[in-house]
């Protein structure tokens, strides 16, 4: 191992000048005409120096938090829906999953959040839902304004303003993702059962065609982050490069994690039940890091651009 570090070692330097001088030569669009070299060095600046790390900590912190009053409003919101007899179909699902034992205990609990309306704990939930995920988007513009490269802040109430309106931004785009990995998963399946698709090809073509829109939705989630997050907000394009690589990340980095989850993970076994809570937190505190290692990818540009001189 010491031999192979050693190698890495003398060929960086041996080549380190010539590395150099071809880096310098490279123009990636969407740069501003500043060489990758000069990108890269502030870059690499900001992931190691700029409390990457600590800063997805407090954004995974504040979105987890929100986490449960939102598993209680769509509890809640479970009497409101005006589909005959879900209520009961749901109730006796509860019934046959959960242990006999276990059942009988919260059985009284499960029956009053599933079959009776609670105007006053929904309403409570949604506030509490809206007040931390808020909190959540506040703590990732928090962390863009604290990138090594950022030097305004907003005053509070503007930043609390900006944060209510990426809230219900992200809301909207997340809700329609989830809905074309969901429901156009269920739709294609319905069009294959009654005969509306014959064919494999039309079935693939669909397929892709959901999952392009929602790689859109993704980044144009990403990209409204990145424009209206920093406080230096008129510094930054709509379309950036760190969207596109912020983009790429996340689906690489939720692809992998899902393939870890499934083959190599033994968080279940080891905590049971409360493992699935530790998972989700993992992978939010992952996304939280991505979107921060995108952000610092366009103030690293942003910030060789004012320092670059061409030569």
């Amino acid at each position: 191992m010491n031999e192979l570090k050693y190698r890495i070692l003398g060929f960086y330097v041996t080549h380190r000048d010539r590395l150099i001088k071809v880096l310098r030569l490279v123009v990636v669009p969407g740069f501003g005409g500043v060489p990758l070299y000069d990108v890269l060095v502030f870059f690499v600046k900001g992931l190691f120096e700029g409390s990457v790390s600590t800063r997805a900590a407090a954004v995974s912190y504040n979105f987890f938090l929100a986490i449960f009053p939102f598993i209680l409003f769509l509890f809640t919101l479970i009497p409101y829906i005006p589909v005959a007899d879900f209520q009961l179909t749901l109730f006796s699902l509860f019934r046959e999953i959960i242990p006999p034992e276990t059942f009988a205990m919260v059985e009284k609990t499960i029956y009053e959040i599933v079959m009776l309306q609670n105007t006053g704990l929904l309403s409570l939930s949604f506030i509490l839902t809206f007040y931390f995920s808020t909190n959540g988007v506040n703590a990732i513009m928090d962390g863009f304004n604290s990138s090594l490269h950022s030097s305004q802040i907003r005053n509070w109430w503007r930043q609390r303003l900006t944060a209510i309106f990426l809230m219900i931004v992200l809301s909207v785009l997340v809700i329609l993702a989830i809905t074309f990995i969901t429901v156009g998963s269920l739709s294609i399946n319905w069009l294959i059962e009654k005969g509306f698709i014959k064919d494999d090809l039309t079935v693939t073509l669909l397929e892709i065609v959901r999952w392009l829109i929602i790689l859109l939705l993704t980044f144009f989630s990403v990209s409204f982050l990145y424009y209206f997050g920093p406080a230096e907000r008129r510094a930054y394009a709509f379309f950036s490069p760190g969207s596109i690589l912020a983009t790429f990340l996340l689906i690489i980095g939720t692809l992998g994690f899902n393939i870890y989850i499934a083959n190599f993970s033994t968080y279940n076994a080891l905590y049971g039940s409360i493992g699935t809570l530790i998972i989700f937190l993992v992978w939010i505190f992952i996304s939280a890091f991505i979107l921060l290692i995108g952000f610092e990818l366009n103030a690293s540009i942003r910030q060789a651009k004012i320092v670059w001189k061409p030569n």
